[in-house]
């Protein structure tokens, strides 16, 4: 029996052994498992705090903002406007955001519909504010202002018989807008006329061209300027650019114009992309908050024109989607930019739907374009970009291995920009005083003939119209004098100063009264394609531009030189 006991024993011993292990291990993983599970509880707690936190706050927020409206409707001494005082609420949150993140109530609807399809319902005309009254500064090619008989500089006195003096821009614009077949009286003055006069436009569907323009500089280069990337932009730009191969074989190049291109739809700006560069490119990646939103747009044709020589003309009011194509360009190598450095939004904005026909445009994502480099301008001031300084800037390489940077805007190979303005030309078109001389000189000419013979020949008359206006032009060491001035005598050093400034001021003076001849060119220039304007209206202006732009002449240069143009696309 001892002996039969003796392997039992021993198995029991064993299997006891391995009971007591496998206890141990079972009790040692529990107790892993409850604490992993109670460090997993305790994470969703402070998630679930911090996120009914987040609830609680925003709950807190909107109640105290709402009882802070009911106490204003209630006590406030004068009548409050709802809708006026609501949307100041909404727009001082906003602009603690980026620019782009916008509130469009219902009736800024027609406003957006202009940005995104180049369409509104209106009188077709372009209105800025110049002095006390809102005054048509540019009708639209065959729009109801033109047909209605009104003329860029007449001055909008009065609308349905309320006075418009004082108005702003916006509250003009508001009205002018409105159902097709709807009518809109205007009183108006016309420069030069002594009674005002009244004319009822008929509102209608206007169609603003985002193809204005394509021709020729010469023989052998073409021309096509894009105004902005709204519907079917892709297509009348690669019509443009086909048209003007099948009439001119022979063309050598082409210059793109970008230039004052705030952007539009990012399809637009893949599509045109695709006219210059291959099948299965990718031309922009936007990535935000919600990683599965993140998305690649590739083109998706052939290219219309692969090899034709390409130059893209950009200034600093380029943005947006005119960045993509501008970057697109030059991360490839695919063609020249040349200009200014563009305004830098690398934003990708979507629309919201919201109660009452209104919309929130709300910025979700940053796009990158092929070189892996973003161009948005990290931070802003009064709402435009600060330049950021090169140095600070991520360097990335083009596809031939050109150093670009990223941030800020697309900095063109060949730099020209408007630094070398005189302050006279700028004093000129800050103070609109081309814009009114043009008005005069048409009430004057009946016609001038084609745009490009027109040859302004009259600036001693508009010498004397700049005198008349006793405008005191003054340069910003002027202004530094007055300043300086005013310090002294505050501190009494008045005497001490005032001679030795005295004899400054009269230098600057001598100066002065030269600016005018010594910038003479610059200024023909100018009035030149704003007298045409008048006559010619949006295809005048560009084909009189034609002949004047430095920035057009440089571009046809270099596409007329194959070596030059090349130097530029070449490793840095």
């Amino acid at each position: 029996m001892d002996s039969n006991n003796g392997p039992k024993r021993q198995f029991a011993k064993h299997l006891k052994l391995q009971t007591r292990y496998l206890l141990i291990n079972c009790f040692l993983t529990m107790k892993y498992i409850k604490l992993t599970t109670f460090a997993l509880l305790i994470i969703a707690f402070f998630a679930f705090v911090e996120g009914d936190n987040k609830q609680f706050e925003i709950s807190k927020n909107l109640e105290i903002f709402a009882n802070i409206y009911k106490e204003l409707n209630t006590h406030y001494v004068d009548d409050i406007d709802p809708a006026r005082l609501m949307r100041t609420g909404i727009e001082a949150m906003l602009e603690t955001l980026d620019p782009y993140t916008n509130y469009i109530s219902e009736t800024d609807i027609e406003s957006y519909r202009y940005m995104a399809e180049g369409k509104y319902d209106g009188i077709g005309a372009n209105v800025r504010k110049m002095g006390d009254y809102v005054t048509i500064v540019d009708p639209y090619e065959g729009g109801p202002a033109i047909e209605a008989g009104l003329r860029a500089g007449d001055m909008i006195i009065a609308v349905e018989g309320r006075d418009a003096k004082d108005k702003k821009t916006d509250e003009v614009n508001d009205i002018l807008k409105g159902f097709p077949g709807t009518e809109v009286s205007l009183t108006i003055r016309r420069p030069g006329e002594d009674q005002d006069r009244t004319v009822s436009v008929k509102r209608d569907e206007v169609a603003v061209k985002n193809v204005p323009y394509s021709g020729m500089i010469a023989d052998d280069i073409g021309y096509v300027v894009l105004n902005t990337f709204t519907n079917n932009a892709g297509k009348n730009v690669e019509n443009a650019i086909q048209t003007l191969r099948k009439e001119h074989p022979n063309m050598k190049g082409l210059i793109f114009d970008l230039r004052n291109n705030g952007g539009g739809y990012l399809r637009e700006a893949v599509s045109i992309s695709n006219l210059f560069i291959a099948k299965d490119e990718v031309v922009v990646t936007t990535k935000g908050k919600v990683r599965d939103r993140d998305r690649s747009f590739n083109t998706t044709d052939q290219p219309t024109v692969p090899d034709l020589p390409l130059v893209i003309l950009t200034n600093k009011y380029s943005a947006s989607a005119s960045e993509i194509v501008s970057g697109v360009v030059q991360d490839l190598d695919r063609g020249v930019i040349l200009g200014d450095r563009t305004y830098g939004k690398g934003l990708v904005q979507n629309t919201v739907d919201l109660e009452y026909n209104a919309k929130l445009k709300l910025t979700t994502a940053k796009y990158y374009i092929p070189s892996g480099r973003c161009i948005q301008s990290v931070s802003y001031e009064d709402g435009e970009p600060i330049d950021i300084p090169d140095d600070q800037r991520a360097v990335f390489k083009t596809r031939g291995g050109r150093k670009v940077l990223d941030g800020g805007g697309i900095i063109p190979d060949v730099p020209t920009g408007d630094q070398n303005q005189s302050a006279i030309v700028k004093f000129l078109d800050e103070n609109d005083l081309i814009f009114h001389y043009a008005t005069m000189f048409h009430q004057k000419h009946a016609d001038i003939g084609p745009a490009k013979d027109f040859r302004f020949s009259e600036f001693d008359d508009f010498v004397n119209f700049i005198h008349d206006k006793q405008i005191d032009f003054k340069t910003d060491t002027e202004q530094e004098i007055e300043e300086l001035l005013a310090a002294a005598e505050e501190d009494h050093f008045l005497d001490l100063l005032s001679s030795n400034l005295k004899e400054v001021q009269a230098k600057i003076n001598q100066e002065k009264s030269d600016d005018l001849q010594e910038n003479k060119e610059e200024i023909i220039s100018l009035l030149e394609r704003e007298i045409v304007s008048r006559y010619q209206y949006q295809t005048g202006r560009i084909e009189k531009t034609l002949q004047n732009d430095n920035d057009i002449k440089l571009a046809s240069d270099i596409l007329r030189q194959p070596d030059v143009y090349q130097r530029y696309l070449r490793k840095n």
